[in-house]
């Protein structure tokens, strides 16, 4: 009997009642979609009644959705019904637990500052139940295995069409930046911001962080636009930052005796010691982190004690034996506060500072003729590099990092006189192969903001102190030598701007740009280390017509860069020293340097500059005079004296020439090195 419509359409709703059931029963199970009899219940529904184990662990109900529940879904974490490792073990699950906390603070965070739209948010979840290996995050880590590499500009940038990330959520990168004040351990201001970067579009290097309410203060502070003053620190112009500078001043523990002391070094040496930051308008920073290493390291405090009574010395001309007995007082509790650390074998940061202190900073202050006795800086130096490689700090910072991460100031201070100290000596640098994997790498280690010219133009000057010293030491042939210097005169050439065009670094309204200044620091030093790696091919004379070219171009770079006591001059101590070490008599340069030395005033006597100046007029007294004192030919060593040669003597022999060469004769002096004058003369100079 057929069955009637209405008894139809009941059998229909009955059989796809039937059928979603079945189908929801199937989605359920992680196998097969196999039907559980009533004896042996499933796995998987034994599994879901307490929920996944991610919302076990943060102790939340759970809606048991697969493949992913609404939770998960919704913060974007790791949603796992199976048994995972980290559960059996209370130490990985309290890691696990902070690390999905702080997942949800940055989900939260994302979209509360606009960066997961509703959209995004929409396809991230619709992609997490379509798929069965969810989420696409694992605590902010692409399923895709590339990362991109903002400094390999030569690598063709991935594609960012639909066809290839369309199936992927973004993946972002997020910076929080916290700055915390204290004032005696006591906390007066915690402050925080964060920024979210997108990978599928690099950052730009130079971009400024994005403004965040209540955070109008980040640019005030660190980019002061102080009116400047004469004589005075621009910087110190601010009232904060007074208030700042006197409270830290105020805190630092020395004796009545001292406190003139400590105050000539806060107002008066601390401000000349790194002029290339303070025109970065950073000064200000790395002027607080003295103050704050003066109220807590004796050795530090010492050193600048020390360096504050030859500045005192040296300009206000303060003479007899006080100022002489407080130099050598603060000197010895110096190096003696340094070996009583050391052999504490403790504070290695702290030993850092105050030792590349007194390094550097009795560079910057002293006079060139210092009788008083001293540890020579090299020795010095010697047990600053074995603390650098202590602390790790030539690999602290990796090869392409965060182009915002600066290194650590103590390496970057230790690779300015490493590398330069070891040019003028002729050896190789303690940390070359640091230098040549900065170089190949294109990282920075922050030279250029510290003293003007740029990290890949030291990092040269460091493989020609390596060839130099390769040469010294007799373990290269000539033609050894000629090849590399031509592959390193290649490599100067690739540091070269795309626009060379040099001009003025103030504006019209008086501002110095201190891009444009450390544009033309570093042609400068661009230049010098031409010159000094023309000096190791044989035969190199300073009347080569490539030389004087050279020398010239230097005088002319010079227009470029301010001159004066508020100039920088006292920066360009080593090129300077190479470019008048083989400059000729008559040669534009010599004018240029001494209109230059007179306007430093009395600080052209001062430092390394009036170091370098004194080396380079003794050089030029011995090397300008080319013919010695008369003298006997028994007297002169007969291999001495090119025109004794037997060859030229068979050549051009005549009655005439045979009856001089038992007469006198001139004999012609040969070119002097600046290391000899430095050697004969027991100057322990680092003319940097």
């Amino acid at each position: 009997m057929p069955a009637s419509p209405k008894r139809k359409t009941a059998l229909a709703n009955a059989a796809a009642k039937r059928s979603a059931v079945d189908s929801a029963q199937s989605s359920s199970s992680e196998g097969p979609a196999i039907k559980p009899t009533a004896k042996t219940p499933s796995k998987s529904h034994k599994r879901s009644r307490s929920g996944c184990f991610t919302c076990r662990l943060r102790r939340k109900k759970c809606d048991e959705q697969h493949p992913s529940c609404g939770a998960c879904i919704n913060l974007c974490v790791k949603c796992e019904y199976t048994r995972p490792v980290w559960w059996g073990n209370p130490e990985q699950r309290r890691i696990q637990k902070e690390r999905i906390k702080h997942k949800i603070k940055q989900t939260k965070m994302n979209e509360r500052n606009g960066t997961l739209t509703v959209d995004q948010s929409g396809r991230s979840r619709s992609l997490a139940i379509a798929s069965p290996a969810t989420p696409e995050f694992e605590f902010n880590r692409p399923v895709y295995p590339e990362q991109q590499d903002i400094f390999a500009s030569h690598l063709p940038t991935p594609a960012t069409g639909p066809s290839v990330y369309e199936p992927l959520p973004p993946f972002e990168i997020d910076v929080k930046t916290e700055r915390q004040t204290f004032v005696n351990d006591v906390q007066l201001r915690h402050d925080s911001m964060s920024s979210t970067f997108s990978t599928f579009a690099p950052p730009q290097l130079n971009a400024p962080l994005p403004t965040f309410p209540n955070e109008e203060w980040f640019h005030d502070e660190y980019f002061p636009q102080a009116p400047a003053l004469p004589g005075i620190d621009p910087v110190l112009c601010d009232q904060s930052i007074q208030q700042t500078y006197a409270i830290l001043q105020s805190n630092i523990p020395v004796s009545d005796h001292d406190r003139p002391l400590l105050d000539h070094f806060i107002n008066n040496v601390l401000r000349i010691i790194f002029p290339i930051v303070e025109a970065h308008q950073r000064g200000h920073i790395r002027a607080q982190a003295i103050l704050q290493a003066l109220e807590t390291n004796k050795t530090y405090l010492h050193c600048c004690l020390s360096v504050a009574a030859i500045h005192l010395k040296t300009t206000e001309g303060y003479g007899g034996e006080q100022i002489d007995h407080d130099i050598m007082r603060h000197r010895f509790e110096a190096v003696s506060q340094l070996c009583l650390a050391l052999g504490e074998d403790s504070k290695h940061e702290e030993i850092l500072d105050a030792t590349l202190a007194m390094i550097f900073f009795h560079c910057s202050v002293g006079p060139a003729d210092d009788y008083l006795p001293d540890i020579p800086w090299y020795d010095h130096f010697q047990a600053a590099s074995n603390l650098v490689s202590r602390l790790g700090l030539p690999h602290a910072i990796p090869p392409c990092g965060n182009p915002c991460m600066l290194p650590p100031f103590t390496m970057t201070l230790t690779s300015w006189i490493d590398i330069l100290g070891s040019a003028m000596h002729g050896r190789t640098p303690e940390f070359a192969h640091t230098y040549r994997s900065k170089h190949l790498s294109g990282s920075s280690l922050g030279l250029r903001e510290l003293m003007g010219c740029d990290d890949r133009v030291m990092y040269l000057i460091s493989e020609i102190a390596c060839l130099d010293a390769l040469k010294k030491d007799g373990r290269i042939d000539e033609m050894a030598v000629c090849s590399h210097v031509s592959a390193l005169g290649r490599q100067l050439e690739f540091t070269e701007p795309m626009d060379q065009t040099l001009e003025s670094p103030y504006t019209p309204t008086g501002i110095l740009r201190p891009e444009i200044l450390t544009k033309n620091m570093t042609a400068l030093f661009r230049i010098a280390a031409r010159i000094y790696l023309c000096s190791l091919v044989p035969g190199f004379d300073r009347n080569q017509q490539s030389t004087y070219n050279l020398v010239t171009a230097v005088a002319n770079t010079l227009q470029y860069i301010p001159a004066g006591q508020n100039g920088y001059d006292r920066s360009l101590v080593w090129p300077l020293l190479v470019t008048g070490a083989f400059s000729t008599p008559n040669s534009h340069f010599r004018a240029v340097l001494a209109e230059r030395s007179a306007a430093l005033g009395h600080h052209a006597e001062l430092g390394s500059f009036g170091r370098m100046y004194r080396v380079l007029q003794e050089l030029w007294r011995i090397n300008d005079d080319p013919i010695d004192t008369f003298c006997q030919v028994e007297e002169c060593p007969v291999e001495s004296s090119p025109s004794s040669n037997p060859i030229k003597l068979e050549a051009s022999e005549s009655s005439d020439e045979l009856s001089d060469e038992w007469g006198p004769r001139e004999i012609s002096r040969p070119q002097i090195h600046w290391r000899e004058i430095m050697q004969q003369n027991g100057w322990n100079y680092l003319l940097i």
